[in-house]
């Protein structure tokens, strides 16, 4: 329990320092005016408690993601612990609070305005689409995980199917009624499950220390498929939202339309992702430790999926109140990222067809092929959802990356904390789509009879990283060169 106890000692102090430095290299500041009191609206312009917003986004981005992606994502071995500390402190909480950012400074912008304003009208269409339809898939794909998990603690007779249904007629409601009539009264209840559950499980692991390996023993990937499912790049997307997330970008703007002053930016955009990284990190060493070991973890999840390991682990740590607790918050996770994806559709296709949302008729106008499209959607079964939805998300980060380094080379900020992790992820995202089972390696099996090999994809994503890295220093060079001539004028 050393290594566990370090990870997050590391998590903590990551949010103080390193997230202190972000904030100062952004320019908070707390004279500006927000969004919410030039555009108030009574719908999703509305000021809100900074604890509540705080409560929203944790809830927003938690998802499936940190639960049962480090649950699967552990498998890869002690590495899932150090992208889990690291890839939060120095990438996702840097990604997120660098997008919420940038929407309170565009009067609460989506991201596809967002980018596209950084990168051009080409990438700002293309990012219109691309994150509209991945608002769509997140929708369809927490309904599934709850559903499942709904049907373990009712009767018999509310089965899956009556629970998906229950799970969709909320996303609407929640998608169409004011911010503070649905979410922002239900969010504290189950972020309150969330975070007992996770402070629970994280008091068991104590208790239960002896059989938790450290990060040190056995240093490798410890999957049955390790040959075929190497840790670059396979780990850097399955443990996502734990980590780094691009769907997390797509949340934020909704918060930056809440905040009444920046300096709460910090707590609630980069505060909320080193809450998700903890969480993250207490699943993943839970999973290792109430199963008996990395091989005991494979067998387990190779007889059932990561909520039936949930449920018991939940249960016999908690006791049976406490893991009922427990469970309620793990449910809370997904269809608080459903509902809130949903939402985030409707002001993404709202913003470039320019339409207001403060009549009700409007609204349904946006929502409706939405709901249609999610519902058509989820014909497509969970586990092809689920690995598109993966490598998807991870795309989406690339992009906002960056977007956001653009944004402050052009404002004359340290632009290194974002390069770095926009450089990585795109080394990251291209070898998978390139080498993963459902990325183009598929097509050219069937097309061809031979796959990409993993080293040709491997040397295709780190070009492709290279490549956009010597492409922004020569825009950095042409900016700089602009601004020489432009004072010598």
């Amino acid at each position: 329990m050393i290594s566990f106890s370090l990870a997050l000692l590391l998590l903590v102090a990551g949010y103080f320092i390193y997230g202190t430095a972000v904030s100062r290299i952004f320019g908070q500041d707390p004279k500006r005016v927000t969004p919410v009191h030039t555009r108030a609206d009574g719908v999703d312009f509305v000021e809100l408690p900074t604890w509540k917003i705080f409560l929203i986004q944790f809830l927003n981005i938690a998802g499936l993601g940190p639960i049962f992606g480090a649950i699967m994502g552990v498998m890869f071995g002690p590495a899932a612990f150090l992208w889990i500390v690291f890839g939060t402190i120095f990438a996702g909480a840097v990604h997120d609070y660098m997008s919420g950012m940038m929407s309170l400074r565009s009067n609460g912008a989506s991201l596809p305005e967002i980018v596209g304003g950084q990168l051009g009208r080409g990438i700002k269409n293309v990012m219109r689409v691309f994150s509209l339809l991945l608002m769509i898939l997140v929708g369809a794909v927490f309904v599934y995980n709850p559903a499942d998990l709904m049907a373990m603690l009712t009767p018999d007779h509310l089965d899956r199917t009556f629970w998906i249904v229950v799970i969709f007629a909320y996303y609407m409601l929640a998608t169409l009624l004011p911010i503070d009539k649905l979410i922002g009264r239900l969010y504290p209840l189950f972020g309150l499950a969330l975070l007992f559950m996770a402070v629970g499980i994280m008091t068991m692991l104590y208790v239960n220390a002896g059989s938790m390996p450290e990060i040190w023993e056995n240093f490798g990937n410890r999957r049955l498929d390790a040959d075929s499912a190497p840790i670059f790049p396979m780990m850097f997307v399955s443990i996502a939202c734990g980590a780094i997330s691009g769907f997390h970008a797509t949340q934020s703007p909704m918060m930056a339309r809440c905040l009444k002053n920046e300096r709460h930016a910090r707590p609630v955009f980069y505060g909320a992702m080193v809450t998700e990284g903890i969480v993250a990190l207490i699943w993943a060493a839970a999973a290792v430790t109430f199963t008996g070991g990395y091989e005991e973890l494979q067998h387990t999840l190779g007889e059932g999926s990561p909520a039936v390991l949930v449920n018991s682990i939940s249960r016999d740590w908690l006791g049976a109140a406490g893991g009922i607790l427990a469970i309620l918050g793990v449910i809370a996770a997904p269809v608080t990222s459903g509902d809130t994806a949903l939402r985030s559709a409707r002001l993404i296709a709202a913003d470039f067809m320019n339409i207001p949302q403060k009549k009700i008729m409007r609204r349904l106008a946006v929502s409706v092929p939405i709901f249609i499209l999610c519902f058509i959607v989820m014909s497509v079964p969970y586990e092809v959802l689920w690995r598109y939805f993966a490598w998807c998300n991870q795309v989406l980060s690339v992009f906002t990356l960056w977007a956001i380094t653009v944004y402050l080379a052009k404002h004359g900020k340290t632009y290194a904390v974002t390069m770095i992790p926009a450089m990585f992820m795109t080394a990251v995202t291209v070898t998978y789509i390139l080498y993963a089972p459902e990325g183009l390696t598929a097509l050219t099996t069937a097309t061809f009879g031979t796959q990409i090999s993993y080293e040709a994809a491997t040397g295709a994503g780190i070009t492709a990283a290279a490549l956009l890295g010597v492409l922004f220093m020569r825009y950095r060079r042409s900016q700089e060169n602009a601004g020489l001539a432009g004072r010598a004028r």
